[in-house]
């Protein structure tokens, strides 16, 4: 049997995806990590071929007591990805510590290692979005979410292991199979069942006068392309780096809602809110990667158009969950 792939955070939403293009691609001597828990999560499992499933717990033992089997590449997309989680002390050791865990077991046993950064750790971007290595140890992340991953991207930096393992910060994802996430899902998904009930997109009023309400920009990118750039990584053997992964092109949140609006064939209107207190001074008002790096490492296939995306995402998920 071939060495097993590890997919960590496996039910999750960018996981779940992975894995179904590992299935599509002829692998399934997978070994899945996730907590299932008590809700619907299991679900994203449904129709997926692997070997095991175990918790982020048990696959922790059985790495700190060399129980694992012969693995070829560990997949790290498991995290807590809440960024108004309070609990610094839990993201510490769920985001940091159990990342760095899994990247010495994987440089000791030549397994390749590619793990979930992210576009938090950027900030309110006032040094940009440049995942050059010089740029990184300026970030300000504006959450513990955010500095969690940011903690770990530094600690790689410092022992100088960009050379052998892949980081990713993905920035805006959104697709099928983010159901699960509740409030951290993406507006994509809450903008299409507000309108099923309402009619009606509700965003953020914006407080800088630089900015429009629903002028706020963001680079938004399909799962389908965040999923090819992860399994690209993984399957490049040599070298390694820390990347961004989004589109490189910014669109404002009215754009994403127009899209939804077109998506579904209704007639657009949008309705500006108060964003919570608890948001205002956390926001980030312009995202936008620069993707050079990762062009520059080999990666050279076009990124989904948002409107592209939120039509296939619409048509082909929610709507095909409708009509069946």
């Amino acid at each position: 049997m071939s060495k097993a792939i590890v997919v960590t955070g496996a039910a999750g939403f960018i996981g779940r995806n992975a894995v179904a293009e590992l299935n599509a691609r002829g692998f399934d001597n997978l070994l899945l990590v996730d907590d299932l828990g008590t809700g619907e999560k299991w679900r994203n499992l449904v129709g997926l071929r692997y070997e095991d499933i175990v918790s982020p717990a048990q696959f922790l033992a059985s790495v700190e007591t060399g129980k694992l089997p012969d693995v070829d590449s560990i997949i790290h997309l498991g995290a807590c990805s809440a960024t108004t989680e309070r609990d610094a002390d839990y993201l510490l050791r769920n985001n940091y510590h159990y990342t760095r865990t899994l990247c010495e077991w994987s440089l000791t046993h030549n397994a390749r290692f590619v793990y979930a950064s992210s576009a938090a750790t950027y900030g309110e971007g006032a040094h940009g979005y440049d995942d050059d290595d010089a740029s990184t140890p300026q970030l300000q992340p504006l959450n513990m979410y955010g500095y969690s991953k940011h903690m770990f991207d530094l600690w790689a930096l410092k022992h100088k292991l960009f050379d052998k393992i892949v980081g990713l910060k993905y920035f805006n994802v959104f697709g099928p199979y983010e159901d699960h996430k509740d409030d951290m899902r993406s507006v994509i998904s809450k903008s299409y069942g507000q309108i099923g009930r309402e009619g009606k997109v509700a965003l953020f009023k914006s407080y800088k006068p630089e900015y429009a309400d629903g002028e706020q920009m963001r680079d938004f990118v399909y799962v389908k392309n965040a999923v090819d750039v992860t399994l690209w990584a993984a399957e490049k053997r040599a070298g390694g780096g820390l990347f961004n992964c989004g589109t490189g092109i910014a669109r404002t949140w009215k754009d994403l809602a127009l899209a939804v609006f077109a998506a579904m064939e209704v007639p657009a209107k949008i309705e500006y809110v108060e964003m919570p207190e608890t948001l205002k001074g956390k926001y980030q008002y312009f995202t936008e990667a620069k993707m050079d790096k990762l062009r520059a490492a080999g990666y050279d296939r076009p990124f989904t158009s948002l409107e592209d995306a939120v039509k296939d995402y619409i048509r082909n998920y929610y709507m095909k969950q409708v009509s069946a």
